[in-house]
């Protein structure tokens, strides 16, 4: 029992590290968007992102590993995450900090919904119910009924690509370990952000390199902290800990951009991340 326990504290740390590390991208993203368009930055965080995967994916396992017959999945997955980080990206530059995150943060609310319309999965009664109450949180983030913000609209056309991209993990993990998932990901999602750049201007001068290469190391470091939480954690016990990501971006929305939450923000946040609490505790873990 006490071995489950410090690995559900390392799990919890190490994604409360990965949260972090994302929020500081995000506010990395915010600054340079003031000078280069999302398009740019979405590439070249892709395309160091790999470069800095590679030969980790290479040493463990080789290219013998990487071939694939399901190109079209993976074509897929790449294609709706690109799309949902071309949304993120441009939110990020639009609107604060902490409501672009946020936004993003009910991706776990589309999850259920598109597993059970592609891989019929069972959507029980109180996950039904939580998805009813985030989206209700939502919506009051939307202010609907005071200064509503077109743009975090964008946000939740992406957190919906997002959980397209995640689903259809599932639906080839099957056939496709998780190394040749990163790898092709990887290929495509820079492939496809590439196309672009034949407009985008103007493309990164001297000195945007140190904040793209700082984009795509966090990012890769990020997601390495978060999947080793998942491994040596139980998800059901430290996924709260995914909106810890919120309360980061807050502090440095308001820190380097002196950005104050709309009191209707608060409200919908705290309505959000009540129902994805008290969906991750529908099954004793």
């Amino acid at each position: 029992m006490q071995r489950l326990s410090d690995n559900t504290l390392r799990g919890a740390l190490l994604l409360i590290l990965g949260e972090l590390l994302l929020a500081v991208m995000a506010a990395m993203i915010k600054h340079v968007s003031a000078e280069l368009p999302s398009e740019v930055i979405v590439f070249f965080r892709n395309l160091l992102g790999l470069m800095i995967l590679m030969p980790m994916l290479i040493n463990h396992g080789g290219l013998r590993g990487l071939r694939t017959r399901r190109i079209g999945i993976h074509l897929f997955r790449a294609a709706t995450g690109v799309a949902a980080m071309f949304c993120f990206f441009y939110v990020i530059a639009h609107v604060p900090l902490a409501e672009a995150v946020l936004v993003k943060m009910t991706a776990p609310f589309f999850l259920p919904l598109v597993g059970w319309l592609w891989l019929n999965d069972r959507l029980d009664s109180r996950t039904f119910w939580a998805i009813v109450v985030g989206f209700i949180g939502v919506a009051i983030v939307l202010r609907p009924a005071g200064d509503p913000n077109p743009v975090l609209l964008v946000a939740l056309l992406g957190a919906l690509l997002m959980s397209l991209a995640k689903v259809s993990i599932r639906r080839m993990a099957d056939t496709e370990p998780p190394r040749r998932i990163i790898f092709w990901f990887g290929v495509f999602s820079t492939l496809i952000s590439a196309i672009p750049l034949a407009w985008a201007r103007p493309l990164p001068a001297a000195e945007h390199w140190p904040w793209l290469i700082g984009i795509g190391l966090l990012a890769t470091v990020a997601q390495l902290a978060m999947t080793t939480a998942y491994q040596i954690a139980t998800p059901g016990r430290i996924g709260v800990y995914n909106y810890t990501s919120v309360v980061w971006a807050a502090v440095l929305g308001w820190m380097f951009w002196g950005e104050l939450l709309h009191w209707t923000t608060v409200a919908g946040m705290a309505v959000i991340v009540a129902a994805g609490v008290w969906n991750l505790q529908k099954k004793k873990v």
